[in-house]
């Protein structure tokens, strides 16, 4: 009963991280909204293209690793991986976004992610 949850968070989180990565490749503009902290027009959009790229890698990764390693593998990439949804929280709080978006995207992505690595380290 562990398994096929621990595997399907993992599964569901590096799918997502790599639909928000094309995301940023895609439609930086609107992806720098979602994220919480709007884009600045004529901003330098290489930043945006660094952050899709960035997170499509991460769910390449995930993916990858779930697929072709040990669930405790995966455990310890998702516990590193945690890093990056905070680092997010504290990037949107700096920047004058709304501490809804930081909480309520990054730190809950942060903690989710720290669930599944929970989870994987379990079975």
């Amino acid at each position: 009963m562990l398994t096929p949850l621990a595997y399907g968070l993992a599964t569901v989180l590096s799918l997502l991280v790599l639909f928000i990565g094309v995301r940023f490749l895609v439609s930086p503009r609107s992806a720098a909204t979602g994220y919480g902290v709007p884009a600045k027009d004529g901003g330098d959009s290489a930043y945006l293209a660094i952050k899709g790229v960035r997170d499509a890698t991460f769910g390449v990764l995930g993916l990858a690793l779930l697929a072709f390693s040990t669930a405790h593998a995966a455990g310890w990439y998702m516990l590193v991986v945690a890093l990056a949804p905070l680092g997010d929280t504290l990037i949107v709080l700096r920047f004058g976004g709304t501490k809804a978006a930081a909480f309520g995207i990054h730190f809950a992505t942060a903690v989710t992610v720290l669930i599944s690595a929970a989870l994987l380290f379990a079975i």
